[in-house]
């Protein structure tokens, strides 16, 4: 324990304070959430608190900030739905049925998320490109902007023909208006000015604090924290300490129809919820210039949605904007999300009526700067100096992270950089072709051999009109996968078929082991012996201590 204190208060202050001032921007993004998956306030908040908590003691990168996350919640909005209709079709009826599927799905999101950490899932995306990380960060910024200027309406609830609450917005006018875009305005101008005179204080928790009492203290009728959640359909932040809720067991029928029911849901959303959360932490990996470990994250995370799901909480992720205001406020350490979560939890418990009074405008005003920062705004300086392929990836993953959701855009963004690579090195496929004295041809490839330069591979061999023998010389070449290995078997039988001798050489130990586990005809036709003074050095450079020009060969 004495070790784990030692590890988190390295940077107490800085991260205490950089706590608060996320647990303040966290709220109205949980209030969203709920919004958009048509669940109480509280059930977001209590996901946040429990999940955040989780993840800042065991999670694989400190200074990662997670809770309820829009990306996921738009995943469970329609199974909410339909559970809703579900409940109301058993032999007796259920009210708020979706809610217990919704919890219940939490949880196998979150045990799946469990089984990819232990399997070590989390490593793969280190193949992520960094036009894919540009990208996201672009189009995520965008989103979070967008989210922002929604929070500059008056909301209504309305009554769908299921019996289910929607919401219709109206957008500010007037003087409201107005006076809404100058406190946003003030609280961006203090986070912009505080550190240029001291960087002792944190900048957004004390924009926030000023913006705060300015309303308080002059009387300004404007959106707060409390408002907006009535608006909503709450009434209020005051909560309960979350425990084990008994109602899941008592009223989710434990069959085949319900795991099949949710299993979409929660494969999805644990899919979003990983991949967010492992950008996020490249993304703290950069900004920090340290390592975080995606594995323990993935567990972790999964850990976070079990609790949540069996205390009554909804499911998240990691939040790419509370993470880089904790990152801007100085938080660097576990501390930070761990006073996070400590602190929203207070809100909830304790000064429910000092936070329902923080103005809207102060914490869009916070967002509305992280999304500055956040902004890759190099991207527009580097799209004529970087690849085509790279630029395209980079404009077709904002505008999916924008049109769609974060888990597509990665998808379609790695695809196709997969794609572009596969196709610039199918073109690298070389043949440099000569006669010995004695009449054998020799072919020297060069490049890689592999699915996409098969065909390029072939078209370089004559076969009928090839003196008796052939040697083909790996020695700038290397074989990347089965079609390799099937092209050269084709190759070589095709050479037996018509009577001439073929040898391979210079192939590397693990591609020899391939070919003959392939086909019993490569026994006599790869050639064992190394004759090459540049493959001796590439395949034991213990042999050769010093600078090859140092040798004579």
């Amino acid at each position: 324990m004495t070790e784990f204190i030692k590890k988190i208060t390295p940077n107490a202050k800085d991260d205490v304070l950089a706590g608060i001032t996320v647990s303040l921007a966290m709220i109205p993004e949980v209030v969203a959430f709920a919004f958009v998956a048509q669940i109480d306030p509280l059930v977001a908040l209590s996901g946040a608190f429990i999940i955040g908590l989780i993840t800042a003691i065991f999670g694989g990168r400190p200074g990662l900030i997670s809770g309820a996350a829009g990306a996921v919640a738009v995943i469970f909005v329609s199974m909410i739905s339909e559970g809703h209709t579900k409940g109301m079709l058993f032999d007796t009826p259920i009210d708020n049925m979706g809610y217990f599927y919704l919890l219940a799905c939490v949880i196998l999101m979150g045990t799946i998320q469990v089984f990819a950490g232990v399997l070590k899932i989390g490593k793969f995306v280190r193949l992520i490109p960094h036009s894919v990380m540009m990208g996201f960060v672009n189009g995520l910024a965008i989103v979070i902007f967008w989210a922002q200027v929604k929070m500059f309406t008056h909301k209504s609830p309305e009554v769908s023909v299921a019996g289910v609450k929607s919401y219709a917005s109206t957008y500010m006018q007037g003087t409201e208006l107005y006076i809404m875009l100058g406190l946003v305005a003030l609280t961006m101008a203090i986070i912009w000015l505080l550190p240029k005179v001291t960087k002792k204080i944190p900048a957004a928790l004390t924009a926030i604090l000023i913006t705060t009492f300015i309303v308080i203290f002059s009387g300004l009728d404007v959106s707060t924290v409390g408002s907006y959640i009535i608006e909503g359909g709450g009434t209020g932040l005051k909560g309960e300490f979350p425990t084990p809720n008994a109602a899941l067991w008592q009223n989710l029928p434990f069959n085949l129809d319900t795991l099949l029911f949710i299993l979409p849901f929660a494969f999805l959303a644990a899919s979003v919820g990983l991949i967010e959360s492992l950008m996020t932490m490249n993304l703290v990996d950069e900004l920090t210039e340290t390592r975080g470990n995606g594995n323990r994250e993935c567990v972790a995370q999964g850990a976070g949605n079990i609790l949540s799901g069996l205390f009554g909480g909804t499911g998240g992720c990691g939040m790419i904007g509370q993470t880089v205001i904790n990152i801007n406020a100085g938080g660097r350490g576990r501390l930070s999300g761990i006073m996070m979560a400590l602190t929203l939890l207070t809100f909830i418990l304790f000064t429910d009526k000092l936070i329902e009074q923080v103005p809207i405008a102060a914490l869009i005003g916070v967002m509305f700067m992280m999304v500055i920062e956040t902004f890759a705004w190099s991207s527009f300086r580097i799209l004529k100096k970087i690849p085509k392929s790279d630029a395209f990836v980079l404009i077709v993953v904002s505008a999916v992270t924008v049109i769609f959701d974060l888990a597509i855009a990665v998808f379609v963004g790695v695809i196709i950089s997969a794609l572009s690579f596969a196709w610039e090195n199918a073109k690298k496929i070389r043949a440099r072709k000569r006669f010995r004295e004695d009449g054998t041809k020799i072919y020297e490839i060069w490049g890689p051999l592999f699915f996409g330069s098969i065909s390029a591979f072939n078209e370089k061999f004559d076969v009928k009109t090839d003196p008796e023998n052939v040697e083909i010389d790996f020695v700038e070449a290397r074989i990347s996968d089965h079609s390799a290995i099937e092209a050269i078997s084709l190759l070589v039988e095709k050479y037996q078929a018509v009577g001439k001798k073929v040898k391979l050489k210079h192939l590397s130990e693990d591609c020899k082991v391939l070919l003959y586990k392939a086909s019993p005809i490569f026994k006599g036709v790869i050639e064992e012996g190394i004759d090459d003074p540049r493959y001796h050095l590439a395949a034991n450079p213990e042999k050769f201590p010093k600078p090859l020009g140092e040798y004579k060969f």
